[in-house]
């Protein structure tokens, strides 16, 4: 039987971030912004993993070196039973995990999920990949991963 390596310390941003989540009764490790999941995923001290379905990732692009567990499939977005499993196999537990979505709805479902089956160092991105629908219906006007300026790739 392996035994899990003890997780390394909380990165110092995180820890303030996890203190707000535990106050306001958040039932995952808490929400990062958008710029601040990158400088920590750029360094390597976390695992960011890109929760939205595969069509997604390949049309409107996805942030290099991503790791990827569909919180939902196809155009329905049937909710995936099999997630927990898929993300403790890719991450596992104790790992400090980062969850990206389209809005940022998607990931914090699935971070909540997450936290229900053990995992207490999983955190949700805020605004997601795209942003909010703007006004004129469209999304990454106004903010999201892409709106920031964030590395991203398309197939």
């Amino acid at each position: 039987m392996t035994v899990a390596a003890e997780p390394t310390a909380l990165p110092t941003a995180l820890e303030s971030i996890r203190a707000v989540a535990l106050s306001t009764g958040l039932p995952y490790a808490g929400a990062v912004p958008p710029q601040l999941a990158w400088e920590l995923f750029s360094a390597g001290e976390v695992v960011l993993v890109d929760v939205r379905t595969t069509e997604e990732r390949k049309f409107v692009g996805h942030v290099p070196g991503s790791q990827h567990v569909a919180w939902a499939t196809g155009t329905a977005l049937t909710r995936n039973p099999r997630f927990v499993r898929e993300l403790e196999v890719k991450v596992g537990k104790q790992s400090t995990v980062l969850l990206l979505c389209r809005s940022g709805k998607r990931s914090a479902l699935a971070a909540q999920a997450a936290a229900t089956a053990g995992f207490t160092r999983v955190f949700n991105i805020l605004e997601g990949f795209e942003g909010e629908i703007d006004a004129h219906k469209q999304r990454g006007g106004k903010d999201g991963w892409r709106f920031h300026q964030l590395p991203w790739v398309q197939d």
